[in-house]
């Protein structure tokens, strides 16, 4: 396995290209707040209330395989296959249960403040782009101090395809008027990885919860344990100083 410091090093120009950088896209679940617990808990008292998987309770890993960054569409025809209406009945009501345990607990990842100082120092354009319902990415959004912060919020339900699709971060740059050439995103499931590089943009992906082997796969630049991640700041100095340098020719 790769040194600490040969990752840094790895990391440091993998942004450069990107300069002088117009935008940053953000995913909200995982990627700005530590909160695939919360889901998860819904999920597993929800489920085992029903009887699903004889009465047992689901495991994370079935969690991370079924759940996890996908799509409501998606993850109700997986628990209940053929009864698409039931499913997406039941994701309503898990999802009213998030929030309330989201309205309580929901906190920001480690580093956040740190980097949405270095964005807004720069004057950067961003946007939130997720496969969540709106409610609860408004909710997150408010309950981090974030509903200001963001120019653009893209909700997956909202779009023709939902992530692993890239629309949405497509849709997130049409809003920001924002060129994929000069924007980045930060993610932390695979499908949302999977997006971000189909619309043709650096991913930076958040090991948050997620397995790193299954990140890796979805092909980010790089990964991040969290945004105090040394990995991080050494590519974004970098960064400032190839768009310095650009600035001077």
């Amino acid at each position: 396995m790769a040194s600490s410091e040969n990752c840094i090093e790895e990391s440091k120009s993998s942004l450069t290209r990107l300069a002088p950088l117009e935008a940053v896209l953000f995913d909200i679940d995982g990627t700005l707040c530590d909160s695939d617990p919360l889901h998860y808990l819904a999920f597993r008292e929800m489920l085992q209330e029903i009887g699903f998987n004889g009465g047992n309770p689901i495991t994370e890993e079935f969690f991370i395989d079924t759940v996890a960054g996908k799509h409501n569409n998606d993850i109700a025809l997986a628990l209940f296959p053929g009864e698409l209406e039931r499913g997406l009945k039941f994701l309503d009501d898990k999802e009213a249960m998030f929030r309330r345990l989201a309205a309580e607990q929901l906190t920001a990842l480690n580093g956040l403040d740190k980097v949405r100082k270095w964005i807004e120092d720069r004057g950067l354009k961003r946007a939130a782009v997720t496969n969540a319902p709106r409610p609860n990415a408004e909710l997150a959004l408010s309950k981090l101090g974030l509903t200001d912060f963001f120019q653009a919020v893209i909700i997956g339900d909202e779009c023709e395809h939902a992530k692993p699709h890239p629309e949405p971060f497509l849709k997130g740059l049409e809003a920001l008027k924002a060129s994929k050439d000069h924007t980045f995103v930060f993610e932390d499931s695979v499908s949302g990885i999977k997006a971000g590089v189909a619309a043709g943009m650096p991913v930076i992906g958040l090991a948050t919860r997620n397995p790193e082997h299954l990140l890796m796969e979805a092909k980010p630049t790089f990964l991040i344990k969290d945004y105090d991640d040394p990995k991080l700041w050494a590519a974004l100095e970098e960064l400032d100083k190839s768009g310095s340098l650009q600035g001077r020719l």
